[in-house]
């Protein structure tokens, strides 16, 4: 009789089971492996899916209320707000260990979208006040959870699992995107908040899971220091004493100067073609009446979904089936090349053909990128660092700077928009900052290869 084949193992001889086996269509999930990272891929999941209900309530809340000018000058008023709430993020986790710094940190959070919901159904505009919100809950929450992902992985496990974790993320704003666009007109930006506190209080049980699961199993890379506070340096300081974190740091400020500056482009057409298709021949929606001006702000709503429902299924299939591949390629180091050369691409495109469907595609292009290859290669750029890096430099970073980028774009806005800047000379300006980036990714690459000198261990080996 023939011999029975032999069940496919990894590099330690143990068998894998069927979830890893079906997991490494993605990426290389070695034996055991698979339940934890799908655990937290799911996590993440719940994560993007309701900030992505969240974010279009945001923009149809202040694209209704105030313009494209207004979203972007909230979006700077982020990092004012992001100066004091992150040494109050460094404060709290230097005295509670890694589990109750997440669950504080989420069910604060959750706590503040019933207040929203409470002031949105008694008549209050809060357009403003919901937008600077949404942007220090987004990149406060979703940090945190790479930080925990950086701090329970290993380097190695960390690079060859984070393409699936993020999966999770890029298929939970598919979901979020759609299922926002579908019910938005009929159950209203006010409901979709309960139901997005609800979502944010359910992924804190899978972290909860997996913590509990990695650590049974042996697998938390912090071991016994998961339990501890860290260390009393502020993320700021961990920031401004690292050459390395201080160009990450860079590299956040600039690519995000470029991406809002884009979503800037975008959103300036998008609402005028929402208006044009709600009152064809009206200059300002300040002349439409009540039902036009609801009319007026779901068709906003729509729009920005269209769009979203695209980036995200768009980055789905890159986080799928290119992401884990261009890792394994290109390495860390090279990953980060891929986003600033299709912007530099893009924007070269937009500043000779200024037009709509243009901007539409190179937005698309451009953010499924971002949200896919860039995204886990910046994560992974915390592997190699400390815990307190891991947590409250990538916290300053991933917030604070991150919405400084959005601070000086509000200035580039309000100069170009005294200066009437058309849409081919905001695309001129993003060009010369694209080329400021890849100088920066070029310094980070020589700083990364000091601290991980091969980045293909098993292959080196």
């Amino acid at each position: 009789m023939a011999e029975p084949a032999a069940r496919p193992t990894a590099p330690g001889g143990q068998p894998k089971t069927a979830l890893d086996r079906a997991l490494s269509l993605v990426t290389e999930v070695r034996s055991g492996e698979g339940m934890g990272a799908l655990l937290l891929a799911t996590n993440i999941f719940l994560l993007l899916a309701f900030y992505s209900v969240l974010k279009i309530i945001r923009d149809a809340l202040i694209l209704s209320e105030g313009g494209a000018e207004l979203g972007s000058y909230s979006a700077a008023g982020q990092a004012l707000v992001l100066l004091a709430v992150v040494p109050a993020y460094g404060a709290f986790a230097s005295r509670v260990d890694r589990v109750r710094l997440i669950v504080g940190v989420s069910f604060f959070f959750a706590t503040n979208l019933l207040v929203f919901w409470a002031l949105g159904l008694a008549g209050v505009r809060i357009g403003i006040a919901f937008y600077i919100w949404a942007g220090v809950f987004n990149v406060i929450v979703i940090a945190q959870l790479w930080a925990f992902a950086n701090d329970l992985y290993t380097r190695d496990r960390g690079r060859r699992l984070f393409p699936l974790i993020n999966l999770g993320a890029n298929f939970g704003a598919v979901v979020g995107a759609l299922a926002a666009t579908y019910f938005f007109a009929g159950v209203g930006p006010f409901s979709l908040m309960l139901i997005a506190a609800a979502g944010l209080a359910a992924s804190v049980v899978f972290t909860l899971i997996v913590n509990r699961r990695e650590r049974a199993a042996g697998r938390d890379a912090a071991g016994g220091e998961a339990e501890a506070p860290l260390g009393k340096a502020g993320g700021f300081q961990l920031v401004l004493g690292s050459r390395y974190l201080f160009l990450i740091a860079m590299m956040i400020v600039v690519l995000n100067m470029v991406n809002t500056l884009g979503g800037f482009l975008l959103n300036t057409l998008i609402r005028t073609e929402a208006l044009a298709r709600v009152a064809p021949g009206i200059a300002s929606p300040d002349s439409l009446g009540p039902e036009q001006f609801e009319a007026f702000r779901a068709a906003i709503g729509t729009m920005s979904g269209s769009v979203q429902s695209s980036v995200n299924v768009v980055t789905f299939l890159a986080g799928a089936f290119l992401a884990s591949r261009v890792l394994k390629w290109l390495g860390v180091r090279g990953a980060l090349y891929v986003l600033p050369t299709i912007a530099l691409f893009s924007y070269s495109v937009i500043a000779f053909l200024p037009i709509f469907s243009i901007v539409r595609l190179a937005k698309i292009l451009e953010n499924s990128t971002d949200y896919s290859v860039q995204n886990i290669a910046r994560h992974a750029l915390f592997l190699p660092t400390s815990r307190e890096a891991k947590y409250k430099a990538k916290q300053a970073i991933d917030t604070f700077f991150w919405r400084t980028g959005d601070l000086l774009q509000a200035g580039v806005v309000f100069l170009g928009s005294s200066l009437g800047f058309s849409t081919s000379g905001y695309a001129l300006v993003n060009i010369g900052l694209v080329l400021v980036w890849l100088g920066i990714v070029t310094l980070i690459a020589r700083e990364h290869r000091k601290l991980v000198p091969v980045e293909q261990e098993a292959q080196a080996a």
